[in-house]
Protein backbone atom coordinates (compact mmCIF):
# COMPACT_ATOMS: atom_id res chain seq x y z
CA UNK A 1 0.00 0.00 0.00
CA UNK A 2 1.35 3.48 -1.09
CA UNK A 3 2.30 5.88 1.63
CA UNK A 4 0.61 8.29 -0.11
CA UNK A 5 -2.66 7.10 1.57
CA UNK A 6 -4.16 9.92 3.42
CA UNK A 7 -7.03 10.53 6.33
CA UNK A 8 -10.06 11.21 4.07
CA UNK A 9 -10.69 14.09 6.02
CA UNK A 10 -9.85 16.39 9.34
CA UNK A 11 -11.93 14.39 11.65
CA UNK A 12 -9.65 11.15 10.89
CA UNK A 13 -6.56 12.94 11.52
CA UNK A 14 -8.33 14.09 15.05
CA UNK A 15 -9.68 11.14 15.69
CA UNK A 16 -6.16 9.60 15.68
CA UNK A 17 -4.57 12.39 17.37
CA UNK A 18 -6.67 11.61 20.00
CA UNK A 19 -6.31 8.03 19.93
CA UNK A 20 -2.36 8.42 19.79
CA UNK A 21 -2.97 10.46 23.27
CA UNK A 22 -5.71 9.07 25.27
CA UNK A 23 -4.49 5.86 26.71
CA UNK A 24 -4.21 4.29 29.86
CA UNK A 25 -2.38 7.00 31.50
CA UNK A 26 -5.10 9.40 31.39
CA UNK A 27 -7.45 6.43 33.29
CA UNK A 28 -4.27 5.38 35.89
CA UNK A 29 -2.09 7.53 36.32
CA UNK A 30 -3.55 11.43 35.81
CA UNK A 31 -6.01 10.19 38.95
CA UNK A 32 -3.46 9.36 41.23
CA UNK A 33 -1.41 12.65 40.59
CA UNK A 34 -4.90 14.87 40.81
CA UNK A 35 -5.82 13.55 43.83
CA UNK A 36 -1.95 13.52 45.36
CA UNK A 37 -1.85 17.28 44.38
CA UNK A 38 -5.33 18.83 43.75
CA UNK A 39 -5.49 21.99 41.67
CA UNK A 40 -2.18 22.77 42.33
CA UNK A 41 -0.77 20.13 39.81
CA UNK A 42 -3.37 20.89 37.51
CA UNK A 43 -2.46 24.72 37.27
CA UNK A 44 1.45 23.25 36.39
CA UNK A 45 -0.41 20.51 33.74
CA UNK A 46 -1.90 22.82 32.13
CA UNK A 47 1.19 25.35 31.86
CA UNK A 48 3.44 22.43 30.71
CA UNK A 49 0.40 21.59 27.73
CA UNK A 50 1.25 24.85 26.19
CA UNK A 51 5.17 25.54 27.09
CA UNK A 52 6.34 21.68 26.45
CA UNK A 53 3.13 19.92 24.90
CA UNK A 54 2.22 22.28 22.54
CA UNK A 55 5.66 23.30 20.73
CA UNK A 56 7.30 20.22 20.31
CA UNK A 57 3.44 18.47 18.84
CA UNK A 58 3.06 21.41 16.85
CA UNK A 59 6.85 20.82 15.07
CA UNK A 60 6.70 16.48 14.97
CA UNK A 61 2.76 17.62 13.12
CA UNK A 62 4.00 19.62 10.20
CA UNK A 63 7.59 17.81 10.16
CA UNK A 64 5.26 14.90 9.12
CA UNK A 65 3.02 16.41 7.36
CA UNK A 66 5.66 17.89 5.11
CA UNK A 67 8.13 14.62 4.21
CA UNK A 68 5.24 11.86 4.48
CA UNK A 69 7.87 9.30 6.00
CA UNK A 70 8.19 7.04 8.60
CA UNK A 71 10.06 9.39 11.82
CA UNK A 72 13.38 8.25 10.94
CA UNK A 73 12.64 9.60 7.38
CA UNK A 74 11.17 12.94 8.16
CA UNK A 75 13.57 13.89 11.29
CA UNK A 76 16.55 12.69 9.10
CA UNK A 77 15.33 15.82 6.89
CA UNK A 78 14.97 18.25 9.45
CA UNK A 79 17.98 17.29 11.55
CA UNK A 80 20.49 16.31 8.50
CA UNK A 81 22.90 13.62 8.17
CA UNK A 82 24.69 14.25 10.98
CA UNK A 83 21.61 13.77 13.25
CA UNK A 84 20.22 11.29 11.37
CA UNK A 85 20.70 8.58 14.58
CA UNK A 86 17.96 11.09 16.50
CA UNK A 87 15.41 9.89 14.34
CA UNK A 88 16.45 6.01 14.92
CA UNK A 89 16.24 6.69 18.89
CA UNK A 90 12.83 7.91 18.63
CA UNK A 91 11.51 5.36 16.92
CA UNK A 92 13.26 2.58 19.34
CA UNK A 93 12.26 4.25 22.31
CA UNK A 94 8.71 4.50 21.56
CA UNK A 95 9.01 0.86 20.30
CA UNK A 96 10.44 0.21 23.41
CA UNK A 97 7.37 1.40 25.18
CA UNK A 98 4.89 -0.19 22.34
CA UNK A 99 6.10 -3.91 23.17
CA UNK A 100 5.62 -3.32 27.05
CA UNK A 101 2.43 -1.19 26.51
CA UNK A 102 0.81 -4.41 24.52
CA UNK A 103 0.65 -6.15 28.14
CA UNK A 104 -0.90 -3.20 29.41
CA UNK A 105 -3.35 -3.82 26.72
CA UNK A 106 -3.67 -7.49 28.04
CA UNK A 107 -4.00 -6.46 31.54
CA UNK A 108 -7.03 -4.11 30.39
CA UNK A 109 -8.38 -6.91 28.24
CA UNK A 110 -8.42 -9.13 31.63
CA UNK A 111 -9.62 -7.20 33.70
CA UNK A 112 -12.35 -6.56 31.17
CA UNK A 113 -12.94 -9.67 30.80
CA UNK A 114 -13.23 -10.46 35.16
CA UNK A 115 -15.61 -7.23 35.13
CA UNK A 116 -17.51 -9.07 32.65
CA UNK A 117 -18.02 -12.13 34.57
CA UNK A 118 -18.93 -9.93 37.99
CA UNK A 119 -21.27 -8.92 35.73
CA UNK A 120 -22.91 -11.32 34.66
CA UNK A 121 -22.82 -12.93 38.26
CA UNK A 122 -24.50 -10.23 40.07
CA UNK A 123 -27.71 -10.40 37.36
CA UNK A 124 -27.69 -14.29 38.03
CA UNK A 125 -26.95 -13.80 41.57
CA UNK A 126 -23.94 -15.91 41.81
CA UNK A 127 -20.78 -14.96 43.60
CA UNK A 128 -20.00 -11.89 42.71
CA UNK A 129 -16.07 -10.08 43.70
CA UNK A 130 -18.08 -8.51 46.47
CA UNK A 131 -18.68 -11.94 47.90
CA UNK A 132 -15.43 -12.99 46.87
CA UNK A 133 -13.50 -10.04 49.26
CA UNK A 134 -16.02 -11.38 52.20
CA UNK A 135 -14.42 -14.37 51.91
CA UNK A 136 -10.84 -13.51 51.32
CA UNK A 137 -10.05 -9.98 51.89
CA UNK A 138 -7.03 -10.36 49.50
CA UNK A 139 -8.66 -11.53 46.68
CA UNK A 140 -7.72 -9.13 44.21
CA UNK A 141 -4.16 -8.46 45.27
CA UNK A 142 -3.78 -12.84 44.91
CA UNK A 143 -5.87 -11.99 41.54
CA UNK A 144 -3.41 -9.54 40.19
CA UNK A 145 -0.21 -11.02 41.08
CA UNK A 146 -1.82 -14.50 39.62
CA UNK A 147 -1.39 -12.57 35.91
CA UNK A 148 1.83 -10.13 37.15
CA UNK A 149 4.19 -12.99 36.71
CA UNK A 150 4.32 -15.92 34.58
CA UNK A 151 1.02 -15.72 33.45
CA UNK A 152 -0.60 -17.71 30.43
CA UNK A 153 -3.62 -15.46 30.85
CA UNK A 154 -1.31 -12.42 30.73
CA UNK A 155 1.59 -13.45 28.14
CA UNK A 156 -2.12 -15.10 26.05
CA UNK A 157 -4.06 -12.07 25.69
CA UNK A 158 -0.94 -9.20 24.92
CA UNK A 159 -0.77 -11.61 21.61
CA UNK A 160 -4.44 -11.20 21.07
CA UNK A 161 -4.38 -7.26 21.63
CA UNK A 162 -0.92 -6.97 18.94
CA UNK A 163 -3.30 -9.54 16.64
CA UNK A 164 -6.31 -7.13 16.80
CA UNK A 165 -3.94 -4.25 16.12
CA UNK A 166 -2.20 -5.36 13.43
CA UNK A 167 -5.35 -7.09 11.84
CA UNK A 168 -6.83 -3.42 11.85
CA UNK A 169 -3.72 -1.65 10.74
CA UNK A 170 -3.06 -3.67 7.79
CA UNK A 171 -6.28 -2.55 6.64
CA UNK A 172 -4.68 0.51 5.87
CA UNK A 173 -5.32 4.03 6.59
CA UNK A 174 -8.57 4.93 5.55
CA UNK A 175 -9.67 1.76 5.93
CA UNK A 176 -7.93 0.49 8.92
CA UNK A 177 -7.41 3.21 11.49
CA UNK A 178 -9.74 5.53 11.01
CA UNK A 179 -12.60 3.57 11.02
CA UNK A 180 -12.25 2.49 14.54
CA UNK A 181 -10.98 5.34 15.79
CA UNK A 182 -14.29 6.69 14.95
CA UNK A 183 -15.84 3.90 16.59
CA UNK A 184 -12.67 3.92 19.83
CA UNK A 185 -12.54 7.66 20.48
CA UNK A 186 -16.78 8.53 20.73
CA UNK A 187 -17.18 4.78 22.61
CA UNK A 188 -14.71 6.36 24.89
CA UNK A 189 -15.83 9.68 25.94
CA UNK A 190 -19.46 8.44 26.23
CA UNK A 191 -17.87 5.55 28.59
CA UNK A 192 -16.37 8.32 30.46
CA UNK A 193 -19.28 10.64 30.71
CA UNK A 194 -21.22 7.78 32.35
CA UNK A 195 -18.20 6.55 34.80
CA UNK A 196 -18.37 10.68 35.87
CA UNK A 197 -22.22 10.68 36.04
CA UNK A 198 -22.23 7.87 38.38
CA UNK A 199 -19.40 8.46 40.25
CA UNK A 200 -20.61 12.00 41.23
CA UNK A 201 -24.08 10.88 42.55
CA UNK A 202 -22.55 8.78 45.29
CA UNK A 203 -22.63 9.99 48.60
CA UNK A 204 -19.72 12.23 49.19
CA UNK A 205 -19.14 11.91 45.91
CA UNK A 206 -18.34 15.80 45.16
CA UNK A 207 -16.03 15.88 48.13
CA UNK A 208 -13.28 13.85 45.74
CA UNK A 209 -14.43 16.94 43.28
CA UNK A 210 -13.84 19.70 45.56
CA UNK A 211 -10.46 17.87 46.69
CA UNK A 212 -9.43 17.90 43.08
CA UNK A 213 -9.68 21.35 41.94
CA UNK A 214 -8.76 23.03 45.75
CA UNK A 215 -5.41 24.79 45.36
CA UNK A 216 -2.20 24.33 48.41
CA UNK A 217 -0.04 26.88 47.20
CA UNK A 218 2.62 25.37 49.37
CA UNK A 219 2.95 22.27 46.69
CA UNK A 220 3.90 25.08 44.23
CA UNK A 221 7.80 24.96 46.07
CA UNK A 222 8.00 21.06 45.60
CA UNK A 223 9.62 20.62 42.68
CA UNK A 224 8.66 17.04 42.73
CA UNK A 225 4.99 18.67 41.60
CA UNK A 226 6.46 20.05 39.07
CA UNK A 227 8.18 17.16 37.47
CA UNK A 228 5.27 15.48 37.67
CA UNK A 229 3.06 17.60 35.87
CA UNK A 230 5.61 17.86 32.93
CA UNK A 231 5.89 14.26 32.95
CA UNK A 232 2.45 13.47 32.60
CA UNK A 233 1.95 16.25 29.98
CA UNK A 234 4.92 14.37 28.07
CA UNK A 235 3.90 11.06 28.61
CA UNK A 236 -0.22 11.83 28.46
CA UNK A 237 0.02 13.69 25.01
CA UNK A 238 2.40 11.84 22.99
CA UNK A 239 5.09 14.69 23.00
CA UNK A 240 8.45 13.62 21.78
CA UNK A 241 6.97 10.10 20.81
CA UNK A 242 7.00 10.35 16.96
CA UNK A 243 3.90 9.50 17.02
CA UNK A 244 2.21 12.40 15.73
CA UNK A 245 4.63 12.94 13.23
CA UNK A 246 4.03 9.17 12.08
CA UNK A 247 0.21 9.96 11.64
CA UNK A 248 0.61 13.73 10.12
CA UNK A 249 2.76 12.09 7.78
CA UNK A 250 -1.22 10.82 6.36
CA UNK A 251 -2.75 13.90 6.89
CA UNK A 252 -3.91 15.77 3.74
CA UNK A 253 -1.80 18.61 2.32
CA UNK A 254 -3.73 21.32 3.49
CA UNK A 255 -4.09 20.33 7.18
CA UNK A 256 -3.61 23.09 9.98
CA UNK A 257 -0.99 22.29 11.67
CA UNK A 258 -1.73 24.83 14.49
CA UNK A 259 -5.34 23.35 14.80
CA UNK A 260 -4.47 20.37 14.76
CA UNK A 261 -2.15 20.30 17.60
CA UNK A 262 -4.46 22.52 19.65
CA UNK A 263 -7.32 20.21 19.15
CA UNK A 264 -5.55 17.05 20.28
CA UNK A 265 -3.66 18.35 23.09
CA UNK A 266 -6.95 20.13 25.02
CA UNK A 267 -9.09 16.70 24.02
CA UNK A 268 -6.17 14.81 25.85
CA UNK A 269 -6.41 17.03 29.15
CA UNK A 270 -10.30 16.95 28.43
CA UNK A 271 -10.31 13.20 28.93
CA UNK A 272 -7.51 13.34 31.97
CA UNK A 273 -9.97 15.66 33.32
CA UNK A 274 -13.11 13.38 33.24
CA UNK A 275 -11.13 10.38 34.18
CA UNK A 276 -10.36 11.95 37.08
CA UNK A 277 -14.14 13.55 37.71
CA UNK A 278 -14.87 9.70 37.44
CA UNK A 279 -11.90 8.28 39.98
CA UNK A 280 -11.64 10.88 42.93
CA UNK A 281 -15.42 10.95 44.22
CA UNK A 282 -15.54 7.14 44.12
CA UNK A 283 -12.67 6.83 46.11
CA UNK A 284 -13.62 9.93 48.28
CA UNK A 285 -17.33 8.31 48.42
CA UNK A 286 -16.12 5.18 49.49
CA UNK A 287 -13.14 5.57 51.72
CA UNK A 288 -13.90 5.50 55.33
CA UNK A 289 -12.47 9.29 56.12
CA UNK A 290 -10.36 11.74 53.74
CA UNK A 291 -6.87 10.44 54.95
CA UNK A 292 -7.74 6.69 53.74
CA UNK A 293 -8.90 8.45 50.47
CA UNK A 294 -5.77 10.12 49.57
CA UNK A 295 -3.93 6.97 50.76
CA UNK A 296 -5.35 4.94 48.23
CA UNK A 297 -4.53 7.39 45.23
CA UNK A 298 -1.08 7.48 46.23
CA UNK A 299 -0.53 3.92 46.35
CA UNK A 300 0.79 3.76 42.78
CA UNK A 301 -0.56 3.41 39.04
CA UNK A 302 -1.24 -0.56 38.85
CA UNK A 303 -2.39 -0.96 42.62
CA UNK A 304 -4.93 1.91 41.80
CA UNK A 305 -6.00 0.63 38.48
CA UNK A 306 -6.18 -3.37 38.86
CA UNK A 307 -6.84 -3.82 43.48
CA UNK A 308 -8.19 -0.78 44.22
CA UNK A 309 -10.54 0.49 41.84
CA UNK A 310 -12.54 -3.41 41.39
CA UNK A 311 -12.31 -3.27 45.44
CA UNK A 312 -14.49 0.13 45.37
CA UNK A 313 -16.64 -0.66 43.28
CA UNK A 314 -17.60 -3.92 44.29
CA UNK A 315 -18.94 -2.56 48.09
CA UNK A 316 -21.54 -0.17 46.10
CA UNK A 317 -25.01 -1.26 44.84
CA UNK A 318 -24.74 -1.68 40.95
CA UNK A 319 -20.75 -1.44 41.46
CA UNK A 320 -20.61 -4.42 39.14
CA UNK A 321 -21.75 -2.33 36.16
CA UNK A 322 -19.83 1.06 37.33
CA UNK A 323 -16.70 -1.86 36.82
CA UNK A 324 -17.39 -2.94 33.54
CA UNK A 325 -18.00 0.45 32.16
CA UNK A 326 -14.62 1.63 33.95
CA UNK A 327 -12.35 -1.21 32.35
CA UNK A 328 -13.90 -1.28 28.69
CA UNK A 329 -13.10 2.76 28.50
CA UNK A 330 -10.22 1.63 29.75
CA UNK A 331 -9.41 -1.39 27.19
CA UNK A 332 -10.09 0.95 24.20
CA UNK A 333 -8.14 3.87 25.92
CA UNK A 334 -5.13 1.55 25.87
CA UNK A 335 -5.97 -0.43 22.36
CA UNK A 336 -6.75 3.03 20.47
CA UNK A 337 -2.76 4.16 21.85
CA UNK A 338 -1.14 1.16 20.71
CA UNK A 339 -2.42 1.41 17.38
CA UNK A 340 -0.07 4.38 16.66
CA UNK A 341 2.78 2.81 18.29
CA UNK A 342 2.41 -0.07 15.59
CA UNK A 343 1.85 2.06 13.08
CA UNK A 344 5.38 3.88 13.69
CA UNK A 345 7.09 0.30 13.16
CA UNK A 346 5.07 -0.27 9.88
CA UNK A 347 5.61 3.04 8.69
CA UNK A 348 9.00 3.05 8.59
CA UNK A 349 9.41 -0.43 7.55
CA UNK A 350 7.30 0.77 4.49
CA UNK A 351 9.57 3.59 3.78
CA UNK A 352 12.37 0.38 3.84
CA UNK A 353 10.41 -1.20 0.35
CA UNK A 354 8.03 -3.51 1.96
CA UNK A 355 4.31 -3.58 1.13
CA UNK A 356 2.35 -2.82 4.19
CA UNK A 357 1.51 -6.36 4.88
CA UNK A 358 4.77 -7.35 5.08
CA UNK A 359 5.56 -4.47 6.87
CA UNK A 360 2.51 -5.66 9.31
CA UNK A 361 3.44 -8.87 10.14
CA UNK A 362 7.15 -7.90 10.56
CA UNK A 363 6.34 -5.29 13.39
CA UNK A 364 4.07 -8.59 14.44
CA UNK A 365 6.64 -11.16 15.17
CA UNK A 366 8.93 -8.27 16.59
CA UNK A 367 6.72 -6.95 18.78
CA UNK A 368 5.53 -10.55 20.66
CA UNK A 369 9.23 -11.40 20.35
CA UNK A 370 10.33 -8.30 22.18
CA UNK A 371 7.10 -7.68 24.51
CA UNK A 372 7.60 -11.18 26.01
CA UNK A 373 10.44 -10.59 28.62
CA UNK A 374 7.75 -7.72 29.85
CA UNK A 375 4.65 -9.89 29.68
CA UNK A 376 6.37 -12.73 31.77
CA UNK A 377 8.20 -10.60 34.30
CA UNK A 378 6.85 -7.47 36.13
CA UNK A 379 9.96 -6.80 37.14
CA UNK A 380 11.03 -6.46 33.03
CA UNK A 381 7.98 -4.22 32.41
CA UNK A 382 8.77 -1.81 35.59
CA UNK A 383 12.57 -1.32 34.22
CA UNK A 384 11.15 -0.95 30.62
CA UNK A 385 8.59 1.50 31.85
CA UNK A 386 10.93 3.22 33.77
CA UNK A 387 13.94 3.02 31.16
CA UNK A 388 11.83 4.34 27.90
CA UNK A 389 9.21 6.58 29.63
CA UNK A 390 11.74 8.54 30.76
CA UNK A 391 13.54 8.08 27.36
CA UNK A 392 10.92 10.18 25.90
CA UNK A 393 12.41 13.10 27.48
CA UNK A 394 15.76 12.44 24.98
CA UNK A 395 13.39 11.95 22.41
CA UNK A 396 11.71 15.41 22.49
CA UNK A 397 15.30 17.09 23.02
CA UNK A 398 16.34 15.65 19.96
CA UNK A 399 13.48 17.12 18.31
CA UNK A 400 13.79 20.27 19.79
CA UNK A 401 17.50 20.60 18.73
CA UNK A 402 16.20 19.06 15.33
CA UNK A 403 14.05 22.38 14.84
CA UNK A 404 16.98 24.98 16.49
CA UNK A 405 19.20 23.55 14.48
CA UNK A 406 17.10 24.37 11.47
CA UNK A 407 16.30 27.86 12.17
CA UNK A 408 13.17 28.40 14.35
CA UNK A 409 12.43 31.19 12.43
CA UNK A 410 12.34 29.32 9.06
CA UNK A 411 11.16 26.29 10.93
CA UNK A 412 8.48 28.26 11.77
CA UNK A 413 7.92 30.01 7.93
CA UNK A 414 8.47 26.99 5.99
CA UNK A 415 6.59 24.32 8.35
CA UNK A 416 3.97 25.58 10.59
CA UNK A 417 2.68 28.86 9.17
CA UNK A 418 1.76 27.15 5.93
CA UNK A 419 -1.30 25.81 5.94
CA UNK A 420 -2.17 27.32 9.49
CA UNK A 421 -4.85 29.66 9.78
CA UNK A 422 -3.96 30.57 13.70
CA UNK A 423 -0.56 31.51 13.99
CA UNK A 424 1.47 31.77 17.13
CA UNK A 425 4.17 34.84 17.76
CA UNK A 426 7.23 33.77 16.54
CA UNK A 427 8.71 35.33 20.32
CA UNK A 428 6.59 32.71 21.84
CA UNK A 429 7.49 29.85 20.40
CA UNK A 430 11.24 30.52 20.13
CA UNK A 431 11.30 30.98 23.91
CA UNK A 432 9.15 27.73 25.03
CA UNK A 433 11.64 25.76 22.36
CA UNK A 434 14.98 27.47 24.24
CA UNK A 435 13.53 27.14 27.30
CA UNK A 436 12.10 23.32 26.83
CA UNK A 437 16.31 22.15 26.15
CA UNK A 438 17.25 24.03 29.56
CA UNK A 439 14.34 22.07 31.13
CA UNK A 440 14.46 18.64 29.51
CA UNK A 441 18.35 18.56 31.05
CA UNK A 442 17.29 19.51 34.51
CA UNK A 443 14.54 16.89 34.48
CA UNK A 444 16.56 14.52 33.17
CA UNK A 445 19.71 15.27 36.14
CA UNK A 446 16.91 15.48 38.79
CA UNK A 447 15.14 11.94 37.65
CA UNK A 448 18.34 10.47 38.04
CA UNK A 449 19.85 11.70 41.12
CA UNK A 450 16.70 10.70 43.28
CA UNK A 451 18.18 7.36 44.20
CA UNK A 452 15.18 5.23 43.47
CA UNK A 453 16.85 2.39 43.84
CA UNK A 454 19.12 1.45 46.62
CA UNK A 455 22.64 1.06 44.74
CA UNK A 456 21.63 3.49 41.31
CA UNK A 457 25.31 2.98 39.31
CA UNK A 458 27.33 0.01 41.15
CA UNK A 459 25.97 -3.12 43.28
CA UNK A 460 27.22 -3.95 46.35
CA UNK A 461 30.17 -5.71 44.89
CA UNK A 462 31.19 -2.70 43.17
CA UNK A 463 29.54 -4.69 39.87
CA UNK A 464 27.76 -2.51 36.59
CA UNK A 465 24.13 -2.36 38.19
CA UNK A 466 22.29 -2.91 34.55
CA UNK A 467 19.79 -5.32 35.87
CA UNK A 468 18.43 -3.46 39.09
CA UNK A 469 14.95 -2.23 37.72
CA UNK A 470 15.39 1.26 38.63
CA UNK A 471 18.83 1.70 38.63
CA UNK A 472 20.82 4.63 36.92
CA UNK A 473 23.12 2.12 35.40
CA UNK A 474 20.14 0.35 33.76
CA UNK A 475 18.76 3.23 32.12
CA UNK A 476 22.04 4.54 30.94
CA UNK A 477 23.24 1.28 29.85
CA UNK A 478 20.29 0.74 27.59
CA UNK A 479 19.73 4.01 26.27
CA UNK A 480 23.96 3.98 25.44
CA UNK A 481 23.38 0.81 23.24
CA UNK A 482 20.91 2.27 21.04
CA UNK A 483 22.58 5.70 20.77
CA UNK A 484 25.44 3.99 19.99
CA UNK A 485 24.15 1.84 17.57
CA UNK A 486 22.51 4.94 15.65
CA UNK A 487 25.74 6.37 15.31
CA UNK A 488 28.10 3.72 13.90
CA UNK A 489 24.58 3.13 11.43
CA UNK A 490 24.13 6.68 10.84
CA UNK A 491 25.33 6.49 6.95
CA UNK A 492 23.35 3.65 6.14
CA UNK A 493 20.19 5.39 8.18
CA UNK A 494 20.65 8.48 5.94
CA UNK A 495 20.88 6.63 3.39
CA UNK A 496 18.21 4.36 3.03
CA UNK A 497 15.37 6.53 5.07
CA UNK A 498 16.45 10.18 3.99
CA UNK A 499 17.90 10.10 0.98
Amino acid sequence: MSKNEEFSNRWGIVLASLGMAIGAGNLWRFPRLAGQYGGAFLILWILFLLVWSVPILMAEFSIGKKFKKGVIGSFGQVGGKGLAWGGFFITLCTLGIAFYYAVVTGWALRYLGLATENLFAFFQGKNTIADNLDANPEYLSEFWNSIAYSSPWTIGLYIVALIAGIYVLIKGIQNGLEKANKILIPSLFILLILITIMALTMDNGYKGLEYMFSINVKYFSDPKIWIEALSQSAWSTGAGWGLIMTISSYSRQKEDVVLNTFIGGFGNNTASLMAGMAILPAVFALAPNEGEAISFLQSGNQALTFTIIPKLFATIPGGAILSFIFFLAFFLAAFSSLLPMLELFISNLIDMGLTRKSAAVRTLVFSIIFGFPSAYSLDIFTNQDWVWGLGLIISGLLILIAVLKYGVVDFKKDYIDTDSDFSIPISLFKSALIFNVFLAVVLIIWWMSQGFSKNPWFDANGNWNVFDVYSNASIVTQWGLVIIAGLLLNKYIFKTFVK
